[in-house]
């Protein structure tokens, strides 16, 4: 099982920067926020009967492409982006791109248009882990799910595999050094809540 730091180092930053207008730091320190995010809001799906149905229906209907053999932001269908953005968060989107914007210094607008950037490459990714190949043989229960995301999630606490400069190491900086150090899957998932102040609610679909 690889975590949101081997997908982070996948991403095409300096592509991200320039789609963006924006410094490559800039975009890092952003994506570093929106990753997290994105999983978290799907984790707080999953933990949903409902939600989980829904999001498994939705995996259903992706491939890994995005994920295979590179990232280029020349495949991302950012309209099919801005769907999955509204059903992880639904009503709650405009807030949740107000405030990962505030606390990355990307603002919202630049925030709302990260966002359905990353998503199809987060659920290609996601659909990768649950069937550890291009082909999808398999189907995650809502449980299992749940453990496919909470794994992927823990890299960004800074105790993933990767080297210096990851995005947990990104998010220490973001976050004025709230995360460094930190171990435990717990530590992300409260940092991003205390962040989007209690936004990610389950199952909003």
């Amino acid at each position: 099982m690889t975590d949101i730091n081997d997908l982070f180092a996948q991403l095409p930053i300096g592509e991200i920067a320039k789609e963006l207008g924006v410094s490559k730091d800039e975009a890092a320190k952003g994506v570093a926020l929106a990753l997290p995010a994105l999983v978290s809001g799907l984790h707080a799906n999953a933990s949903d009967p409902k939600g989980a149905a829904s999001l498994l229906t939705a995996l259903e209907g992706k491939d890994t492409s995005l994920v295979d053999g590179g990232i280029a932001l020349a495949d991302v269908d950012t309209a099919d982006g801005k769907k999955i953005v509204k059903h992880i968060f639904g009503a709650a989107t405009p807030d949740v791109a107000a405030k990962l914007g505030g606390a990355s210094a990307l603002g919202s607008g630049m925030m709302k248009k990260l966002l359905p950037i990353l998503a199809p490459i987060v659920l290609a990714f996601v659909v990768k882990q649950m069937t550890g190949s291009k082909d999808k043989t398999t189907t995650a229960s809502s449980g299992g799910l749940q453990d496919i995301l909470g794994s992927i999630l823990g890299g960004a606490t800074g105790g993933g595999s990767s080297s210096g400069g990851g995005i947990g190491d990104i998010l220490g900086q973001v976050l004025g050094g709230a995360m460094s150090g930190g171990s435990s899957k717990a530590s992300t998932g409260n940092a991003i809540t205390d962040i989007l102040g209690g936004l990610l609610g389950g199952g909003t679909k």
